[in-house]
């Protein structure tokens, strides 16, 4: 059975006293709440449920007045049929007062609606759907009408809501499948938004100027014209304007009072609130300020345009100085990594709401959300709004009576295995429907120098086979506290190195002494590689991470053959801490080294502490022949253009022996890490990659026999004395 959630309910974020006492007095303040490190959507004062999705705590409003529909799920409300001849405020003040008064509490009921959000019963359970959500769902025409109601849209607008409350936050960055109701969602949004603010400019993006203009005219204008009178603004212009709706006159909260007004529409002062769309650049909207950025299809964006330098330029659109006074709802798959997908990649990853500058903020300002395809796809949701995961036992009934014969999860793998042979087509597959965000961001294999198709199998498999129960993270320490002593390993999630075996206890802490220096006891066990560095700290404060590498050969002892047993992929606070962490690690398995020489103080490190005997010699080339340096600490060059191919070739020779699926078993690599790095190698900015570097300097260790020089053997004649004849004729004569 399929087990997954969008979210965590978590029942003891508030202490149940404080929950009651500031629920009792309606205490509870829209926004952060730094006290409980989340964020309160609620508008009433109240809380319910706390919501963690994608790591952001929510607070949800506490319920109250939920609706039971006798379907039990969500249904529209009808619109009286009185009311939709009505078209603006100002045709309903010419109608008598007994007839305005039938309609009073019905049209507050929808502004508190909109306002509050709106609790229903779904499927036997009270469920809380926001005020912009309820608006979509019950105002807004989309193509085929009216949306439906479907649970993981209900988590994308509770997320939404908690974009808007944080006043750290500049908006969204969602992660998404094909055919989601992303671009239906933010036109509804815009409207929603647009209806209730005056003087504000609202602007929308896309990959191209023509789909913003198609977003703006096929799916903003139709939902603005389509709204009831009582929400719908006067406009200027047009009813089906193409490049700018202005609404004159926004919508307020009707009151008796506000309703009864006598004011006509030319005497209200124009209030500029505008909604329009720009052609695709990354100049545009600049110097302009915005309420909402609506930017589709993020992902997409080709050159000359660039949507990192699109969002620098935007992004100060929504603010004035460090106050945020806008917000962004950014939406989008993936394409190819070389066809605008790494930069949107770049800009999810710096969206993550667990890494926050001292401000508060994420990098990038946005708040990322990725919900997988099984959660969202057409024709697998069922008529409450939930995925069909499973296959079910017998057909299941979506919204509009349509069976659902087979589950959302059956048909996906049942696409993948249809697209094995065809890898690009199935890399393109995964970024359109991914269940994981390693495949939303699955590049063309084209680009890659190695077989991408055996890495992406492995990536998958690692996956559904959950690698997380065969890796193990961890440290190292000296027992007791005591340098060079023994070396134990403790397993800690938050430690810096993974691994996947480890030696049995004889084989452990493992050396040889020869004139005073340590030598590892299980060279004929495996050894490392690694990317090392020299400088604890670089100017940007990242620089690139210090990677080793552990590889298992064949041998006679308990240990996998040829098997990636440790992966480090790091830069502690210095580089010192760093140089030991490696040093346990070849203590700990007793295992040699062979390390860039470029970047000498960590071979000087294991030189000083007397271990020069781990650092394996560069096998290009035989003892005499290497320099001064080399003699000294050992370690290999990576200048050198055969060093570099021959370090290309080991990871390809590998990959093509070990990695994926080999028509019986899938290989035993275990590092995604490694394996995402090996995807996107390039062998002309090699410094990059530093798992690769680690992981490839590992196989040559393991394998340093095939580098070892070759003598050629110089053959020359060697005269014993011995004299031939040539004994034609009558005469034998001397042969000179």
């Amino acid at each position: 059975m399929y087990s997954q959630t969008l979210y965590k309910v978590l029942p003891d974020h508030v202490k149940p006293k404080i929950l009651k006492r500031m629920n009792r007095y309606s205490k509870w303040e829209y926004g952060y709440n730094e006290d409980h490190d989340m964020i309160v959507i609620s508008k009433t004062g109240q809380i319910g449920e706390v919501y963690e999705i994608q790591n952001l705590k929510i607070a949800l409003p506490k319920a109250k007045d939920v609706h039971e529909f006798k379907e039990n799920k969500w249904t529209p409300f009808d619109y009286p049929k009185e009311l939709k001849r009505i078209k603006t405020v100002f045709d309903w003040r010419d109608y008598p007062e007994d007839f305005k008064e039938k309609y009073y509490d019905y049209i507050d009921n929808e502004f508190i609606r909109r306002e509050e959000g709106f609790w229903y019963i779904n499927k036997n359970v009270p469920t809380y759907i926001t005020g912009t959500h309820y608006m979509y769902l019950q105002w807004s025409k989309i193509d085929v009408g009216q949306p439906d109601f479907r649970e993981a849209n209900r988590i994308f607008f509770i997320f939404w809501a908690a974009c808007l409350s944080d006043t750290r936050c500049y908006g969204m960055s969602y992660l998404k499948n094909r055919r989601s109701g992303f671009s239906f969602m933010a036109s509804g949004e815009c409207v929603n938004m647009a209806t209730i603010s005056t003087d504000a400019r609202f602007g929308i993006l896309s990959k191209s100027g023509a789909d913003a203009k198609k977003m703006f005219t096929d799916k903003v204008v139709p939902i603005s014209v389509n709204y009831p009178f009582f929400f719908k603004p006067i406009q200027d212009g047009m009813d089906r304007p193409k490049t700018e709706l202005a609404y004159r006159v926004p919508a307020s909260k009707f009151t008796r009072r506000s309703i009864t007004s006598t004011d006509k529409a030319e005497d209200l002062a124009g209030l500029d609130t505008t909604i329009d769309w720009k052609n695709t650049g990354d100049n545009a909207y600049d110097g302009e300020k915005l309420k909402l950025l609506v930017h589709d299809e993020s992902g997409k964006w080709e050159r000359p345009n660039n949507i990192l330098n699109n969002w620098r330029v935007t992004k100060t659109t929504l603010r004035l100085g460090s106050r945020i006074i806008g917000k962004c709802m950014m939406g989008s798959t993936s394409n190819a990594l070389d066809k605008g997908g790494r930069n949107f990649k770049k800009l999810y990853e710096s969206s993550d709401v667990n890494k926050r500058n001292a401000n508060g903020q994420t990098r990038s300002g946005l708040y990322s959300l990725f919900i997988p395809m099984e959660w969202n796809y057409e024709g697998y949701i069922d008529s409450y709004g939930f995925p069909v995961f499973d296959t079910p036992d017998k057909p299941v009934l979506g919204p509009h009576g349509t069976p659902i014969k087979i589950g959302v999860v059956e048909y996906w793998e049942n696409e993948v295995e249809g697209l094995k042979e065809d890898q690009d087509g199935l890399n393109e597959f995964y970024r359109q429907f991914p269940r994981t965000t390693k495949h939303a961001f699955r590049d063309e294999s084209k680009m890659s120098l190695f077989n991408l198709t055996k890495i992406y199998q492995q990536i998958d498999y690692n996956e559904e086979a959950s690698s997380a129960a065969v890796v193990t993270a961890g440290s190292f320490q000296w027992e007791n506290g005591i340098i060079d002593t023994r070396v134990v390993f403790s397993p800690n999630k938050n430690g810096r190195f993974l691994i996947t075996w480890v030696p049995p206890i004889n084989l452990q802490n493992r050396f040889i002494i020869k004139n005073g220096i340590k030598y590892p006891g299980n060279e004929h066990m495996g050894a490392f590689g690694c990317d090392s560095y020299d400088i604890s700290g670089t100017v940007d404060g990242r620089g690139s991470k210090g990677a080793l590498s552990g590889l298992t050969k064949f041998s006679m002892e308990d240990a996998p053959a040829d098997h990636f047993f440790l992966e480090y992929i790091a830069r502690p606070q210095t580089a010192e801490l760093f140089f030991e962490d490696v040093l346990m690690a070849c203590v700990f398995y007793g295992m040699p080294i062979l390390a860039e020489n470029n970047k000498p103080r960590l071979l000087y490190h294991f030189r000083r502490r007397g271990y020069r005997g781990f650092s394996i010699n560069r096998p290009d080339k035989v003892y005499a022949k290497l320099s001064v340096t080399e003699r000294e600490i050992g370690g290999i060059p990576n200048s050198s253009q055969d060093i570099i191919q021959a370090h290309a070739a080991a990871i390809e020779t590998y990959i093509e022996s070990a990695v994926g699926y080999d028509g019986d078993n899938y290989g035993d690599m275990y590092f995604q890490r490694t394996l995402e790095d090996w995807a996107n190698f390039d062998i002309t900015s090699r410094t990059k990659y530093d798992a690769s570097i680690s992981s490839g300097l590992a196989i040559m260790a393991c394998n340093k026999n095939r580098y070892a020089p070759v003598n050629k053997k110089i053959r020359t004649a060697i005269d014993l004395g011995i004299k031939r004849y040539n004994n034609k004729g009558e005469l034998s004569k001397i042969i000179k």
